[in-house]
Parts: structure tokens; sequence; C-alpha cells
């Protein structure tokens, strides 16, 4: 049996839209879809004067007829037919999905949680598993434009490779074209967009430049094209700052594939500046694909 695409469900709105997600996912790749929810404290350490939380006393049956129960519904009706199962687990979501991923082949998962506090942008479950998770995240959030193409965040770093894999895939699975979208700037260089304007400062050679992330750009797609022959591919390089240029493309696509880190992480860092700003802020779902560290 291949292994199952994973959905984190709490009752929220946004994780019922994950569960659509995840049960049209799981169909494409002719995968089961187990449906997650964890119940209990949160870790962490116990208010004083609070009794430690103990599952004796919370029956197993109200828990599945609750929340799962409700999300199986919705995902037999995204995606009748396919096989899904239910996992009601004591404890902490964040503990319980990272556990769970290491036997996924995606994890899916909203962009708020009924914990998130109000003003932000992003649970603290997603920004976890999309740095710590064993299989790629998928943050469902925006509004995706379905007859939109996969859009892949071209970063050239080694650690990308996984990212770029998986973005093929995804267009084979759902008969989308794909955008190879690498964006540059005269920082590019130092791989680091620092402080000034990174489209006025000054290069010696800014030409050369941008021939060398034209080729870097040709080399990724090249390497996969050869073994996706069905995907329409378009490759685009495009001059200007990293993180607005690939928030304002996801809003012309369906969906958004990125690797946890690029060029330009700090050493000890598990996801980079770009891969964070896109889960905050794109305006489809976004998939974060950890490579190899």
């Amino acid at each position: 049996m291949s292994d199952p695409v994973i959905v984190g469900v709490d009752g929220s709105a946004s994780s019922l839209d994950a569960v659509d997600a995840a049960a049209r996912e799981a169909r494409l790749r002719g995968a089961p879809l187990r449906i997650v929810h964890a119940f209990g404290h949160q870790s962490g350490p116990v208010p004083p004067g609070a009794p430690p939380w103990s599952p004796a006393g919370h029956g197993l049956q109200p828990l599945m007829r609750g929340e799962p129960a409700r999300a199986e519904e919705r995902a037999r009706a995204a995606a009748p037919g396919i096989e899904i199962t239910r996992s009601v687990v004591a404890g902490d979501a964040v503990e319980v999905l990272e556990i769970a991923s290491r036997s996924a082949a995606l994890a899916v998962v909203g962009s708020r949680g009924l914990t998130g506090f109000s003003g932000l942008l992003l649970g603290s479950t997603a920004v976890h598993l999309a740095a710590h998770g064993q299989c790629p995240l998928m943050v469902v959030r925006g509004r995706p434009d379905p007859s939109g193409p996969v859009l892949l965040a071209v970063d050239g770093s080694p650690a990308g490779e996984a990212a770029v894999d998986f973005a093929f895939a995804e267009a084979a699975l759902r008969g989308a074209p794909l955008v190879a979208l690498h964006v540059w700037n005269t920082w590019s260089e130092r791989a680091y967009e620092g402080p000034g304007d990174p489209l006025t400062a000054v290069v010696t050679d800014a030409e050369r430049l941008r021939e060398a992330e034209q080729q870097l750009l040709d080399r990724v797609v090249a390497d996969r094209q050869a073994a996706y022959p069905q995907v329409t591919v378009e490759r685009r390089l495009v001059r200007s700052r990293i993180r607005a240029t690939l928030i304002e493309a996801s809003g012309k696509a369906q969906l958004m594939v990125a690797g946890a880190r690029g060029h330009g992480g700090f050493t000890g860092l598990l996801l980079g500046s770009a891969s964070q700003a896109l889960l905050h802020h794109a305006d489809c779902p976004v998939i974060v694909v950890r490579g190899k560290e």
C-alpha cells in the first residue's frame, strides 16, 4: 500500500479546507487519506496550581464522532471513493503530526487553527511542520486559480532539488503546466538579499550575472524535463525582489512549490525567509519540500 496523505483537523474552518485539499491530493496519487485529530493539553509547562492533563475520563467514542467524523464526511464529498482512516491521538498536535509525517507521502494543514492568536497569519503547527516534518507539507491558503499552473520557486540550491522533483511530479499528476520561476537581483551573487535597493545596487557586470542565473534556471529545468515530457514548462527569469515577486506570482497559480531553504538561508535555520514569506502571504496553497540537509 502506498504511503498515505495525512491531514490535521481541529474543527476550524481552515482545517476543513485542508481536508478538501488533502482528499483531492490522495485521489490524485491513488493513496489513502488519514485524518489526524490530536486532543489534550499542548506541550509546555503546566500553569501553577493546575492539575496535569490526563486522557482518563475523555471518552474516545465522542471524539471519534466529533471533528474526525465531520472531516471524513467532507473528504468523501470532495473525493468520492478514496480510502479513509481516522486517528484520534492524545497529545500535542505539533508532535502528533510530526510523528505521523514519518510515514506519509504528504501532510496537509490549514493556514490557521483554533489555537491561533489574533493577528497571526499562520498557525504554529504549520510553521513547525514546514521546518521539521519528515514529508512535504501543504499549507492550504489563499484563493487558487484552478486553471492556473503549478508554480515552482527555483533557487538553485542543493537542498532545493527535492522541491523541483516534487513540482514536476505534481504538475504531471494534475495535468497542469509548470512555471519555473527564478527571481534574482544584484545581491544574488552573494546569496543575500540585504539592505538597500537590490534593483539599483551597482555591480561590475550585471549582464554576466543575468546569464549565470539563466543558466542555473535552464539546468534545473532540463534535468527533469526529459523525465516528464507530458509537462509543459515555462522558464521565467525575473530580476526583482525575491519574496514580493514570488507572492505576486502566486496569485495566478493553483499551487506553489518551494524548498524549505535556499541559498540565502543562515546556518542553523531550517526554514528560509522566502519559504516563510510564502507560507504567510501566498495567494494559493503552498507545498514546502525539505531537501537533504
